[in-house]
């Protein structure tokens, strides 16, 4: 399969304080997060996803996640073309793969199939 990217799907931030960061992200858009576990929590942004995570490397910073129909192709292509791998392919529940590489610029470049995934207009 082409690893093509498809668009913008996905931000993760790290955030240790997961609750405080819950807070801060509910006041600022104005509405409460989708999903909320102590493991994740999820804000449906205009049909993208923001999502906090507990145990995220504050260090690489936030991870912008594309959309892609096949991570494993993806991360593949990248590393043959000198990128390290952070993140190996793994499926995340419910069907959604994610992966991630650290660019030979430095650069972290997230992929993720999300099969639930619909673009709106």
């Amino acid at each position: 399969m082409d690893p093509q990217l498809l668009g913008l799907r996905t931000v993760i931030y790290p955030s240790p304080d997961l609750e405080g960061a819950k807070r801060w992200w509910t006041d600022f858009l104005g509405f409460a997060p989708y999903f909320d576990q102590p493991f994740y929590v999820g804000f449906d942004v205009a049909g993208y996803e923001l999502g906090l995570v507990p145990d995220g490397d504050l260090s690489r910073g936030a991870t912008a996640y594309w959309g892609v129909g096949d991570v494993a192709a993806c991360v593949e292509r990248a590393t043959a073309g000198g990128a390290e791998v952070l993140e190996a392919p793994h499926d995340v529940g419910d069907g959604i793969v994610v992966g991630a590489v650290r660019n030979p610029s430095g650069g972290v470049v997230g992929f993720i199939f999300n099969p639930h995934f619909a673009a709106r207009d």
